[in-house]
């Protein structure tokens, strides 16, 4: 994917075009057949065409496919993009010439290739004046699908790339003076703010499950309202949601994360869970779909595992939710923090510096990075419903305790689990005095600390230890018992 975003292009006005480009080419779409070579619309004199078209790499990359005799177009989102007036964030490309072609031309021009993986499906990596990557594929056909691979088979039929693609709005070209061409009435589609899969859905579906939820992400960024699901669509779906199982975690992830930080998260989700996705991206058979609409009203823009958390009954949930997902570790650990500490001061009446004090103490208190730690208790404040307390939290940098385990050796203090426990004692005085304490003020209180330590007490006393990975290991192990 070419990144063309900065530098000379980002200097341009992009504005958005929502309206009569768009039903313009709509209108023509709905007029021609799929087999036809362009709706006859023109994106030459749009704003966001002619900054693109300005771009020193992108031009260069025109003329050497030209010089070369291959034509050259844009593929997929950054048409779409384009003509909904938004600014594309990669650039594709699409050409009838072979990945043995391109590399000819390229040698030929002294343009370097880089990523050779990608060549056996047709593409290409060419970097252009030492400032962008794109990506060009060839035309193909998927001729046998594997989950998100496929055999592929190079083709120069415009119509049957377009074919293969996932939705309509996706599947669209647009040459480089500007024209449209679009088979699948994706324009049409778009003016309509229609999402819709190219062809019969159950067979996109089939040809990579994670279409599925794709189309779940789309429809939150395209759709007018959460209520416009097509029932065609949604039983496609609900019969082939066990296809979820063959899609790594990473890319449900991936997805998924982006549908939360969406339009109508709460809508998707609901409907994701009613056509039967739930167990098969990681979610409990019985999830708790009440406590995740209250969730997400409190807080509609908390982190995505603040929501989802919502929905699991306890850190059992939670780790199978990671072991499915491979979150990273800062995901697990909010998500292990949400559920172990959501039943705390959730309904606290007190002034407001009582109110944030225990989520203060719990930060300076956890083993994890404090400002991770901090965000956590963040999210905490916004799942129990407490914006302004959440704000507080952000904005508070979490002091430093003064006291240190060689300070208090250096002063004489018996070694192991006295240490310890004097720590502990020295550590609460100085969170009650409101972190204002100094080392000063807690060591003149270090006797009076160590003569109550119970030294019995503490040798049977065990604390418990937050731990994910040991949590990790207890739930591995009791699901493979």
């Amino acid at each position: 994917m070419g990144r063309v975003l900065g530098g000379a292009l980002l200097r341009h006005c992009w504005r958005p075009l929502r309206g009569g480009l768009v039903r313009q080419a709509a209108m023509k779409a709905s007029s021609s057949s799929h087999t036809s070579t362009s709706c006859s619309v023109s994106l030459a004199q749009t704003p966001g065409f002619k900054a693109l078209a300005e771009n020193p790499e992108v031009d260069l990359l025109k003329t050497l496919f030209a010089r070369h005799g291959f034509p050259l177009r844009l593929a997929g989102g950054a048409v779409r993009d384009l003509l909904s007036g938004d600014t594309p964030q990669d650039l594709d490309f699409a050409t009838t010439a072979t990945p043995h072609e391109m590399k000819t031309l390229f040698e030929t021009e002294s343009i370097r290739t880089i990523n050779e993986l990608g060549e056996k499906h047709g593409t290409v990596t060419c970097r252009i004046n030492d400032s962008a990557n794109f990506e060009v594929t060839t035309l193909r056909i998927d001729k046998v699908t594997h989950g998100r691979k496929a055999d592929v088979e190079f083709t120069k039929d415009w119509v049957l790339d377009a074919n293969r693609r996932d939705l309509t709005i996706n599947s669209m070209f647009l040459d480089l003076e500007g024209n449209l061409y679009d088979y699948f009435n994706g324009a049409e589609d778009l003016q309509k703010r229609r999402v819709a899969f190219v062809g019969e859905p159950e067979r996109r579906i089939q040809e990579d499950f994670l279409r599925i939820l794709r189309y779940f992400r789309f429809f939150g960024r395209i759709s007018a309202s959460p209520d416009t699901f097509e029932e065609q669509t949604l039983d496609a779906i609900r019969l082939n949601a066990a296809g979820l199982a063959q899609i790594s975690g990473e890319r449900i992830w991936m997805e998924w994360k982006k549908i939360m930080m969406g339009r109508f998260s709460q809508e998707i989700m609901l409907q994701m869970l009613d056509v039967g996705l739930g167990t098969h991206i990681g979610l409990p058979e019985n999830p708790d779909i009440d406590q995740f609409k209250t969730v997400v009203q409190r807080a509609p823009e908390s982190h995505p595992i603040t929501r989802i958390v919502a929905l699991l009954k306890d850190d059992r949930d939670m780790m199978q939710l990671h072991v499915r997902l491979k979150l990273s570790a800062f995901e697990r650990d909010l998500g292990l923090f949400l559920v172990e500490h959501r039943q705390e001061f959730p309904a606290l009446e007190t002034t407001a510096l009582d109110a944030i004090r225990p989520y203060q103490y719990m930060i300076v208190d956890h083993k994890g990075k404090p400002n991770d730690v901090r965000t956590w208790a963040e999210e905490l404040l916004k799942y129990q419903g407490q914006p302004d307390l959440a704000k507080q939290i952000k904005e508070w940098d979490p002091p430093r305790f003064p006291i240190s385990g060689k300070i208090l050796l250096d002063k004489g203090c018996p070694k192991g689990v006295i240490l310890g426990a004097v720590l502990r004692e020295l550590k609460e005085q100085w969170k009650h005095s409101g972190f204002e304490a100094t080392e000063e003020d807690l060591l003149q209180g270090l006797d009076a600390a160590i003569s109550k330590v119970d030294l019995v007490a503490l040798q049977q006393k065990k604390e418990p230890s937050f731990s994910a990975k040991k949590r990790k290991r207890e739930f591995i192990s009791r699901t493979t018992d």
